[in-house]
């Protein structure tokens, strides 16, 4: 048996080439477009460099790859420095980057930031056409593979948070020439024939071309022109395409946008018991003040407020009522004294009372009546009448002097 009859084991034809290609091509200096970049946990980066015709695996360990001055991005344009090695895990070829430069946007890029800037301009994008979601949707569309990942996260989500929602699934490709007019027609069919409340478009993670089609004008105008709102879902966090501005939410991830437009049941009962609570707290808060109102038209309680408002007048009048009768008690007993002084000096002037302390009052007989007041209107022998306090008396004079 020749050597080219006997039979290699896979591991040592990869060995055998691993030998080749490492022991013949000596470091190098490659450029083309970042694709499908996703940064390890273990901080090691894996990427693909490729141009129109071909593609590369490559990776820059992690001791490498922190002293990059950037972060690189799908659809960058680079220039990687390092050796090429082989996998033998996967039997593949690879480049062990040493060193990343960035040297432009790439391509794609180029075009999407192009192609966004362009339709921005016509207003597809602006706030202002945004649209709140439905929150208790009964139907929600999902324009995505019927075989991708996507799709069965959509379908579990929406069981396990609310198992009455109807899901209309829209079959599309999500990848390759044909994706983005097939994403297009099933956005306006789901319009036309109102098959949801809500639309759901996107897929699963991949490289920067492999979400194109959600960057397409056709899908972009699609659904800025939909009158159903539309939930952008396309990719993973750190993926983006055109879909999701021009949609009136964007969700990181298909499962988010799941979650995005279910309720989930055991959070609504939780809200409704809140509101149960705070309603019968409000109830019972509102009865206790209408039982104080009507306690305040009890017969006592009505009794005391009237009390309460005629007690102060009543207490006034009783009051001015007591100071009248002083008043006029201290008045009377005044004018009583005055009174009585009046009556003892009206006594002590009278003639009886002079009479009374010993005095006289002297008439001339048959004459006028008057008192005498002067013995010069009298003579000897003139008759006359002497009144006393008791009695009278009539004399005559003897004899008159000055």
């Amino acid at each position: 048996m020749t050597d080219q009859d006997r039979p290699l084991s896979v591991s040592a034809l990869t060995a055998l080439v691993k030998d080749l290609i490492e022991g013949s091509l000596p470091p190098l200096l490659v450029e083309g477009e970042v694709s499908n970049c996703r940064p390890a946990s273990s901080g090691h980066l894996y990427f693909t460099l490729k141009d129109r015709s071909s593609m590369l695996q490559a990776v820059m360990f992690r001791y490498k790859a922190r002293n990059m001055g950037f972060d690189p991005v799908d659809g960058m344009l680079v220039r990687a420095r390092g050796s090429i090695t082989v996998y033998a895990a996967r039997g593949q070829y690879q480049m062990i980057v040493e060193r990343l430069e960035r040297t432009g946007e790439g391509d794609i890029l180029a075009m999407l930031e192009e192609r966004k800037r362009r339709l921005e301009a016509e207003g597809l994008f602006d706030d202002s056409r945004k649209r709140a979601l439905p929150r208790f949707p009964s139907r929600v569309a999902v324009v995505t593979s019927p075989t991708g990942a996507a799709v069965r996260d959509i379908i579990n989500v929406l069981a396990r948070r609310n198992s009455g929602l109807n899901v209309v699934v829209l079959p599309a490709a999500v990848q390759g020439e044909e994706a983005a007019a097939q994403i297009a027609r099933q956005i306006e069919a789901s319009n036309r024939l109102s098959l949801g409340d809500v639309i759901i478009v996107g897929r699963g993670g991949g490289s920067l071309e492999d979400l194109l089609p959600f960057s397409d004008e056709l899908v972009v105008r699609a659904i800025a022109a939909s009158r159903i709102p539309v939930i952008s879902a396309v990719g993973h966090e750190i993926d983006w395409a055109l879909s999701d501005y021009a949609a009136d939410l964007r969700a990181p991830t298909p499962s988010a946008a799941a979650e995005l437009v279910s309720e989930s049941r055991s959070a609504l009962e939780r809200e409704i018991g809140q509101f149960a609570a705070e309603l019968a707290t409000a109830m019972r808060s509102r009865l206790d003040r209408a039982r104080l109102l009507l306690a305040r038209f009890e017969p006592s309680a009505v009794e005391a407020r009237l009390m309460r408002i005629f007690m102060p007048a009543a207490r006034r009048l009783d009051d001015a009522r007591d100071e009248l009768s002083r008043g006029m008690g201290e008045r009377v007993e005044r004018l009583s004294r005055r009174l009585e002084l009046a009556g003892r000096d009206l006594e002590a002037a009278s003639p009886a009372a002079v009479l009374a302390r010993g005095y006289s009052v002297v008439r001339l007989e048959g004459g006028t009546g008057a008192a005498l007041r002067d013995s010069s209107s009298i003579g000897p022998g003139s008759k006359l009448e002497i009144s006393f306090a008791r009695g009278k008396a009539l004399a005559e004079t003897l004899e008159v002097s000055e």
